[in-house]
């Protein structure tokens, strides 16, 4: 049996896919009846699970998308996935692309396996070298 941290990287593989695919089926499987995504735009948007799923057909696109620093941490019957990403996103003919923090809450339940409860996307902005400063508060280095 995998181990919980490659098994829930491979979930998020299959369903960012499935989005790639424009698959509103497979992104249901792999979602729970509760799903919230919030989108990180000015104002933030949320979008429920019908609402998610309708997007992918009518046009809330991702056609690239590359994972990089990837975090899972597994809570009981819940793990925590965050990801550094690279993300091409269509709102029809309005492109969003660059750097993105991906992450997901996934739960464990008797019936069904791991689905996700919640995402959200943020897109990251670089600048006065804030990432260097927070990294030196890291105290195990």
């Amino acid at each position: 049996m995998a181990n919980v941290e490659s098994e829930i990287e491979a979930l998020e593989l299959r369903l960012m896919r499935a989005w790639v695919a424009g698959d509103a089926k497979e992104a249901k499987k792999l979602t729970a009846r509760d799903f919230m995504c919030m989108v990180g735009t000015l104002p933030p948007q949320l979008l429920d699970r019908p609402s998610f799923l309708a997007g992918l057909e009518r046009g809330f696109a991702c056609t690239k998308f590359a994972f990089h620093e990837v975090f899972v941490r597994r809570h009981g019957k819940s793990a925590w996935f965050v990801a550094g990403s690279e993300l091409e996103l269509a709102m029809g003919a309005k492109l969003w692309s660059g750097p993105f923090l991906v992450t997901g809450l996934w739960r464990k339940g008797t019936i069904g396996g791991w689905k996700l409860a919640e995402r959200s996307l943020a897109r990251l902005d670089e600048g006065d070298n804030l990432a260097a400063a927070v990294g030196k508060l890291q105290l195990w280095k």
